[in-house]
């Protein structure tokens, strides 16, 4: 596993914000909200939330049907479980890679195309996230007074949608004219020393190949269905937990506070987003919702916390079975660029 720069500014930027949550803070108080939680709601929360590791798992099937339709559930379930279990314990955001990596251990899937696939994930997750943030923004309950940094929140979030957007659209010129890219990575693989050139070409050829998913409509309306049914059934997990630590809001905030962490935690952190989670839960609960501090932190610490073991147990026993140990799955990216590699010596350009 590589602890180098990008790891040393997460555990920077996690430490930064840990304080920033914690500063001036009652820690008593925020002690006896969690002694003061209700635990069955607690735990409902929990469960609600890892079950959507498995509503991950099959919507995978989906983006990975271009390269490989019918892949097994269980290969997904473990890949996604793995992939997140390596997020939480080791730096870098290392997960994707070994996410990406185990599939193709399972199933015969590239390890380019299982990078692209993970890259629609994400492109329809966005989406998804911000229409249901829509959803909160116009709810009656939504305080459109509210600032962050003394600024109005809708301007805030505005600046920050926008950025978003601008990836999101050069995504799609890359659908529209993927020959263009292909050139690109041809000449720049002619011109690269060793191995780099076709490693790069390769990689390109693979990640195209995964987002064929977003250019057959059928599978690009499935995708989407299942991406705004998830995030809409673990926006449940969100209000669960809210009412176990006595935060008397309802489902719309539990829509904004989930889109608001997953801003946070997009921003590099520490293994298993420490500091990011915290913060964006604070922003969006009490800055904006106006709930008091204490419940806010002990939300953000508890439900945090018990999202963290499940998934963390469940990827590595099944990188155990998998024989992968913790230091392998830290060479994930490693690998990653080693099998896109050898996927460049084979590999046939998709169609534009």
């Amino acid at each position: 596993m590589r602890w180098d720069w990008k790891a040393a500014l997460g555990i920077a930027i996690s430490v930064l914000l840990i304080w920033w949550v914690l500063r001036g803070v009652d820690l008593a108080e925020v002690w006896g909200e969690i002694r003061r939680a209700d635990w069955l709601l607690l735990l409902a929360a929990v469960a609600v939330a890892t079950s959507g590791f498995a509503v991950r798992a099959v919507r995978w099937k989906v983006f990975l049907h271009p390269m490989r339709p019918g892949t097994g559930f269980r290969a997904r379930f473990a890949a996604v479980n793995i992939g997140f279990a390596a997020n939480n314990l080791l730096p870098a955001r290392v997960g994707e890679f070994a996410r990406a990596w185990a599939i193709s251990r399972m199933e015969p899937v590239s390890v380019s195309g299982a990078v692209g696939s993970l890259v629609v994930e994400r492109f329809l997750d966005a989406v998804a996230i911000f229409a249901l943030l829509l959803v909160a923004l116009l709810h009656p309950s939504f305080p459109s007074e509210a600032t962050v940094g003394g600024r109005p929140v809708v301007d805030v979030l505005l600046v920050v949608v926008g950025g978003i957007t601008a990836v999101l659209l050069a995504l799609i010129v890359l659908l529209a004219f993927p020959a263009v890219l292909l050139r690109i990575s041809s000449w720049a693989a002619r011109i690269m020393p060793g191995g780099v050139g076709g490693t790069l070409h390769g990689a390109v050829i693979g990640f195209l190949g995964g987002l064929r998913a977003l250019q057959d409509p059928r599978l690009l309306v499935q995708g989407l269905a299942w991406s705004v049914g998830f995030w809409s059934w673990n926006a449940i997990s969100f209000w669960l937990a809210f009412q176990a630590f006595g935060i008397e809001q309802g489902y719309a905030t539990a829509l904004f506070v989930q889109a608001i962490i997953a801003l946070g935690v997009a921003v590099p952190s520490a293994p298993g987003f420490f500091g990011t989670f915290h913060a964006a839960a604070v922003i969006g609960l009490h800055e904006v919702y106006g709930v008091a501090e204490g419940a806010t932190l002990a939300f953000a610490f508890g439900y945090h916390l018990g999202g963290f073991i499940p998934v963390t147990l469940l990827g590595l026993w099944y990188g155990g079975q998998l024989g992968l140990t913790l230091a392998e799955m830290g060479r994930a990216e490693e690998a990653v660029a080693s099998e896109m590699s050898s996927d460049s010596q084979g590999s046939k350009e998709p169609q534009s």
